[in-house]
């Protein structure tokens, strides 16, 4: 009996344990599929991630900003040395024509350009008289405002003076002055009669005569003048930085030069100013991406933009944003962005490029200014990541996807044909059992198949002894009713399976008792048992 059991255990489970009930269950083959086919997607998303990383996909929202960044900055410096440029050209063209009509005027009356001074009377009258030039000049120069202002002032006698000038100043309230057809200008700084015969309206803001206490429009423009008597105009215009009129509220930046008689002796300065709203307009930056984009121009420092002395253009109020950070320090030259930051908190990421408003020989070529295209830091942060979140997304619904698709495409094509394949195992003939067109489990169905044969065939040969077969018989008959019953149907080629729907008892009930009748009939298995009741019919004997 002993090498009957040893024979059916080769034959059934080569090299594996025990199949009986209180065997060891092992992985499933789907599971094993599943965890192999998980494994092999995270591989996959790694090194997909990893390849991102090292070529620098993952910093792409990083390069494609850096070239908008720079492509706008490209644009609007262009644009900003262009329209500067021309400024400072008329500049010059009006103080050459108003320096010498202004010169005319007073010579009728009897006096010198620069002794008007002594002769406030006349103030009134000169000024009148450029009002028409004042206002053409203001109308083909596409700024916010024109100004003249000369050495002197209608009341000597007040207390400050020094500090007061006569002059006329004439401002665009359009704000889109450059595509308006119908400016809207009033009298901001003159003398009253002017707007009251010119149907002009006076300014909100309006005063009499210009409080020079803090111009470096006025004063320097009258320095350089009298330190290079022999420099030209067009080397002695001055660009200011952005600043506040007295008694006003809007920023300007003014271009200025002196008004020099035929003597070369200078009595006063004209210009023509751009208000923040008129810089904002024209120098506003296209991209819609970044809310909080915005341009500026800025003098510039050693390693550093005056924030404070600079003009606007943005989306939204950057100045109010900035407006405790009057000086940003050029920390770095990063890979696509510079930094500026103030003490150790980063405020902005961006570019600058050195703008030129002044010619190489000019007295001011010293005063260096920059256009700069910035952005809050957060902003960028949490456009890179936002797009980076999305990547990442798509990977994993990506990666999910493949491992459901795995997941049911293996079950289909991989496991189900592998246990149909081992459920034919299972049956009673191999020899009859159909092809699975699986070419190893045909293989090994055709092995098992001629196996048994050849077994069967030696068992049939071998002199088992009657006494061991009537020692079978009568251990058959110490079975229960209920184990016979379980028995007959195994003899008859049921499955476990079978057996416990034709006997109306459950699988564990039905195990029960093929264990109980291994153990009686001292048998290991099915197949054991069924090799016996087929020697009992080979001999042709009846339980």
């Amino acid at each position: 009996m002993q090498r009957l059991n040893l024979r059916f255990k080769q034959l059934f489970n080569p090299g594996k344990q025990d199949s009986s009930p209180g065997g060891t269950a092992g992985v499933s083959l789907g599971r094993r599929l599943f965890f192999f086919m998980t494994a092999l997607a995270m591989t996959i998303f790694v090194g997909v991630i990893a390849i991102l990383i090292l070529t620098g996909v993952l910093s792409a929202g990083l390069s494609e900003s850096e070239k908008m960044f720079a492509s706008e900055l490209l644009h609007t410096a262009n644009e900003i040395t262009r329209d500067y440029g021309l400024i400072s050209l008329r500049t010059i063209d009006l103080a050459t024509s108003l320096s010498a009509s202004i010169e005319a005027s007073a010579g009728r009356m009897g006096v010198p350009a620069t002794g008007l001074k002594e002769h406030p009377e006349m103030l009134e009258e000169i000024i009148s008289s450029q009002y028409e030039r004042a206002l053409f000049a203001l109308l083909v120069s596409q700024c916010s405002g024109v100004f003249f202002i000369l050495d002197a002032t209608v009341n000597p006698t007040l207390e400050n003076a020094s500090h007061s000038k006569a002059g006329l100043y004439l401002k665009n309230m359009e704000p889109n002055i450059i595509s308006s057809s119908t400016p809207n200008i009033t009298l901001l700084c003159g003398f009253p009669a002017i707007g009251r015969n010119n149907a002009l309206s006076l300014h909100a803001q309006w005063t009499m005569e210009f409080d020079i206490s803090a111009a470096p429009y006025y004063y320097k423009p009258l320095a350089a003048a009298a330190a290079n008597p022999h420099l030209p105009l067009s080397r002695l215009y001055y660009w200011s930085g952005a600043l506040t009129l007295p008694g006003t509220s809007e920023e300007i930046m003014i271009c200025s030069a002196p008004l020099l008689d035929s003597q070369g002796n200078a009595f006063g300065v004209c210009g023509f100013e751009i208000s923040a709203m008129l810089f904002k307009l024209s120098y506003m930056p296209a991209h819609r991406h970044f809310n909080h984009l915005f341009c500026v121009l800025a003098p510039l420092g050693d390693e550093s933009l005056d924030l404070k002395r600079s003009l606007l253009a943005g989306g939204y109020s950057a100045r109010v944003a900035a407006r405790n950070h009057s000086l940003l320090r050029i920390i770095e030259n990063r890979r696509y962005f510079y930094s500026y930051q103030e003490n150790k908190d980063t405020l902005y990421l961006g570019l600058h490029e050195p703008v030129k408003l002044y010619p190489d020989d000019s007295v001011f070529a010293g005063e260096h200014w920059a256009a700069a295209i910035l952005l809050p830091q957060e902003d960028i942060v949490s456009s890179i990541t936002s797009l980076n979140v999305l990547l990442f997304s798509l990977l994993a619904l990506l990666i999910i996807a493949g491992i459901i698709c795995s997941f049911v495409l293996g079950q289909k094509l991989f496991v189900k044909p592998i246990t149909d394949g081992l459920d034919l195992l299972k049956s009673d003939n191999l020899a009859t059992a159909p092809k699975t067109k699986i070419p190893e489990l045909d293989d090994l169905i055709e092995y098992l198949s001629s196996r048994s044969q050849e077994l069967s065939q030696k068992a049939r040969q071998e002199n088992f002894s009657l006494e061991i077969l009537d020692q079978f018989l009568t251990n058959v008959k110490q079975l229960s009713a209920a184990e016979r019953a379980v028995f007959d149907l195994y003899a008859e080629g049921y499955s476990a399976n079978e057996i416990s729907r034709k006997l109306f008892l459950s699988i564990n009930t039905i195990k029960t008792h093929s264990k109980r009748i291994y153990a009686k009939l001292n048998v290991a298995s099915r197949e054991e048992l069924l090799l016996y009741v087929q020697l009992f019919k080979a001999l042709g004997k009846e339980f």
